[in-house]
């Protein structure tokens, strides 16, 4: 019987010996393996309290519940918002740009290093690209700084774009208010670089920097005019070694182009600076402009007028936002857009009839 079922077990073939194995087979999963049961969602109370107290692990859990998608965690974590909204508006908010490579990343690193040594704690909330095809980010921001995700005190974040720089910029704009709330005096808000980002994160900070570098070419061409005009600060990077002539050239180039511009909201005259964020040469005079800033625009009480147009734009950049994900998950919309578009590719109907046409739907049936 044996050699039926294993031929191989023949006479013949002397050198080869299989056996029968045993019936009952052992289970796929490790026996000794506990199960890991998922925590329960916290309550919007649970959270609060926890983020009041700087607890870093609840925070980030709330910011978690912010960037979801899942209309039950919404509902907490609009609730949290709300509940730690009293406790908020107490830091300085600093928006950092710059175009791919400038050392954004490095920089702030070393910024963070020097605003930590006086004491207070610093959130770094980053907004990382994502790639077009497969929606998926690196969000590798940390990496980049290596000291500052070490400290105690400071609390790195970054946060995919998602293919939506507005919705995630909403919601960097709420994290804003959880890490006010957990005690978080100083807040960095990195962009993806020079794009669409900077108008989004204009609008909820308090001080804009650009970092640029020198010797890269004509050094005035690859800025919008828009990005220089919402800049408080330029400070040019890399201005070590062989680099520094380039470095002084390119800050005498950014005075003379800012004189050009029409005087800012706020009164204040942008000043260019260079540094070295590897070397950490210029940090200090870098940061002095900014104390300098923010004692001027809390004298002249541009501050609080700033403050209180962000909470009025990002009103209505909420709306905006929730009406059009009420239109697009219309079930007649959703039918509607399908059968419009083949009617357009088709030079059948015009784009705009069309859209004429979905939107007429759309208000009828609500």
């Amino acid at each position: 019987m044996d050699n039926i079922q294993h031929p191989e077990n023949d006479s013949c073939y002397r050198s080869l010996n299989v056996n029968q194995g045993p019936d009952k087979q052992p289970p796929v999963v490790n026996p000794y393996m506990k199960r890991v049961r998922r925590k329960p969602l916290p309550s919007a109370g649970e959270l609060v309290e926890g983020i009041l107290k700087g607890d870093i692990s609840v925070l980030s859990r709330a910011v978690t519940l912010i960037e979801s998608l899942n209309p039950q965690h919404q509902t907490v974590a609009q609730e949290v918002i709300e509940k730690c909204l009293p406790y908020s508006g107490n830091s300085r908010r600093i928006g950092i740009t710059g175009v791919p490579g400038a050392g954004k990343s490095t920089s702030i690193d070393v910024f963070g290093l020097h605003v930590l040594r006086d004491g207070g704690k610093l959130a770094v909330l980053a907004i990382d690209p994502s790639s077009e095809r497969t929606k998926g980010s690196i969000l590798g921001d940390k990496t980049r700084m290596e000291k500052l995700s070490q400290h105690p005190s400071a609390f790195i974040r970054p946060s995919p774009s998602a293919g939506s720089l507005g919705g995630v910029a909403r919601k960097t704009r709420e994290t804003i208010v959880l890490c006010e709330a957990a005690g978080f005096d100083n807040i960095f808000v990195e962009t993806v670089g020079v794009g669409q980002s900077e108008t989004a994160v204009h609008s909820m900070v308090d001080f804009f920097l650009l970092i640029q570098l020198a010797g890269t070419g004509d050094e005035l061409q690859g800025i919008k005019r828009g990005i220089m005009e919402m800049a408080d600060g330029i400070v040019i990077n890399k201005a070590d070694g062989d680099n520094i002539d380039r470095a002084r050239l390119a800050q005498a180039q950014f005075r003379s182009a800012l004189h050009l511009f029409p005087p800012t909201a706020s009164g204040w005259q942008p000043e260019v600076l260079t540094y070295s964020g590897y070397f950490e040469l210029g940090i200090s005079e870098v940061w002095d402009m900014i104390d300098r800033y923010f004692a001027f625009v809390k004298e002249n009480g541009y501050f609080e007028r700033r403050r209180l147009e962000q909470a009025r734009y990002w009103m209505y950049e909420t709306i905006n936002e929730r009406l059009r994900d009420h239109f697009y998950s219309n079930p007649v919309v959703e039918q509607m857009l399908g059968e419009k578009e083949l009617r357009v590719l088709a030079n059948k109907q015009s784009s705009f009839t069309a859209a004429r046409d979905v939107l007429d739907a759309y208000f009828n049936k609500m």
